[in-house]
């Protein structure tokens, strides 16, 4: 995540999350710290896993405090190891308390995120398939989550409900038809959009494709009709399979050679990675 990318969409995130923390004042922090002493601490990995968030990590002190040092001996995307140093901040001990919670729960959240996908993508290495997150993600967190799953190695969906056309059961409830959607689609969305279809059945894949839309989503379809879906659409629109894909569950996909293969639990069901602040003390 860049400069500017971090100001202009992450920072007010940023500061909500830390006065969630501190309502009116660090009233621990406060207690053992009258004044400002000069402290170090260090960032310690507890788990084997890939590291992500150190940028957003970063900016939690600075926003609290820009004189705040901090020093990093790895980077996004890097496989770390339990017991590894993975940085050093120094500054006011009580912004490196009051600041800790906060700053943990983004690295520790995000690093979780590119670790599980980083699993997953690995198991369609040598495929065509592209894994990809969905908008199943924490409120508030989105930018934070997706931009995880670029780091773990997967590719984002649409970011959000402006990015793009994708039309799904209830949609198709509301227009009428698989036809009258795309059409509907067409005619309203900006030729730049694609638009993505969700079908359920073999029915609806061949409604879409005779529709005419750019990517079709076959959803919670057992693997043998997915395979008779693909064959139907024949290179006439990108494929995407969907569903309730799981690290442990994915497999039964990746034989199938769909475009893409979308999973919620790449931002929903990451559990996060154990990194702490350790030996805090006075310099």
């Amino acid at each position: 995540m860049n400069d500017i990318t971090m100001r202009l969409q992450a920072d007010h995130l940023i500061m909500e999350a830390l006065k969630e923390d501190i309502s009116s004042e660090d009233v621990t922090t406060n207690s053992v710290m009258k004044e400002a002493v000069r402290g170090e601490v260090e960032l310690i990995c507890k788990q084997d896993g890939i590291i992500a968030g150190l940028g957003v990590f970063r900016r939690v002190f600075e926003l609290l405090d820009d004189q705040m040092e901090i020093t990093f001996f790895c980077e996004d995307g890097d496989e770390v190891k339990k017991g590894e140093k993975m940085g050093l901040l120094r500054g006011d001990i009580r912004v490196l308390l009051s600041g800790e919670r906060v700053a943990l729960n983004y690295l520790q959240r995000m690093s979780g995120i590119a670790t599980y996908t980083r699993d997953v993508a690995k198991l369609l290495a040598g495929s065509k398939t592209k894994l990809l997150d969905t908008r199943k993600t924490t409120p508030n967190m989105r930018i934070f989550e997706k931009y995880a799953v670029r780091v773990g190695g997967g590719y984002n969906h649409r970011y959000n409900l402006s990015d793009g056309v994708l039309l799904k059961d209830n949609h198709i409830g509301a227009a009428g038809s698989v036809t009258k959607a795309v059409q509907m689609a067409k005619a309203y969305a900006p030729f730049v959009r694609k638009i993505e279809v969700e079908t359920e059945n073999l029915d609806m894949v061949k409604e879409a494709v005779e529709a005419g839309a750019d990517i079709i989503m076959l959803d919670n379809m057992p693997p043998e009709e997915m395979r008779k879906a693909i064959a139907l659409i024949d290179g006439r629109a990108e494929t995407e399979c969907s569903g309730n894909v799981t690290k442990e569950n994915i497999e039964r996909l990746t034989s199938l050679g769909v475009d893409y293969i979308s999973s919620g639990a790449l931002t929903h069901s990451a559990p996060i990675l154990d990194i702490s602040l350790k030996n805090l003390h006075a310099v």
